[in-house]
């Protein structure tokens, strides 16, 4: 605890501290649950976007067999243009997918396979699914800091600085207390004295 002056000025100094501490916790308090909320959501989509490319992964292996030479689909399934925007939750700016655009390349028709059609949309699937959990994580790992922070600041305030702040001024009022008992004690005196 650090050493503070035994005067009115200080105890106003401490009372105002702490009714500023006790204003803020609420906010605070919100915003740890709000935060906390908005995780466990998360948490959820990006289970089920992974459960999403595991079963596009089992659809994928029943017919995969069909590839069996190299064939690169990745000029057909390549992203052209990736827009997210900036979402708030509780004050933190996240990333949204706005849109996913793929460039359109067709591929030759006679010299390709029957089933290309089909490779190049299960891996167009394939990668919208892997860059929405991207973005979700993205999200999850900026909530997961604020919370971190923001937990931090709920317990300083709830377990130091208002317990603190009461003390001292517990500390000045008992220290102001004696100092008027000892004033009145000498006023007696000197009466006494005088008298």
């Amino acid at each position: 605890m650090a050493k503070i002056k035994l005067t009115k000025n200080e105890l106003k100094t401490q009372r105002d501290a702490m009714a500023r501490f006790q204003r803020y916790l609420p906010t605070l308090q919100l915003k740890k649950q709000q935060l906390q909320m908005e995780m466990r959501r998360l948490d959820q989509e990006i289970l089920e976007k992974r459960d999403e490319e595991q079963e596009a992964r089992a659809k994928l292996s029943s017919w995969i067999q069909l590839y069996s030479e190299p064939i690169d689909l990745s000029p057909f399934a390549e992203v052209q243009t990736l827009k997210t925007s900036l979402g708030n939750i509780a004050g933190v700016n996240i990333p949204v997918l706005d849109n996913l655009v793929f460039k359109e390349a067709v591929p030759d028709l006679f010299e390709t396979e029957a089933w290309t059609d089909e490779g190049i949309r299960v891996m167009k699937q394939m990668t919208r699914l892997r860059v929405e959990r991207q973005i979700l994580e993205e999200q999850h790992r900026l909530l997961a800091d604020e919370l971190r922070t923001t937990t931090q600041r709920v317990n300083l305030f709830e377990k130091v600085k208002i317990p603190e702040a009461k003390e001292n001024i517990r500390v000045i009022r008992i220290f102001m207390g004696d100092q008027q008992t000892a004033a009145v004690a000498r006023s007696k005196i000197a009466k006494g004295k005088s008298a």
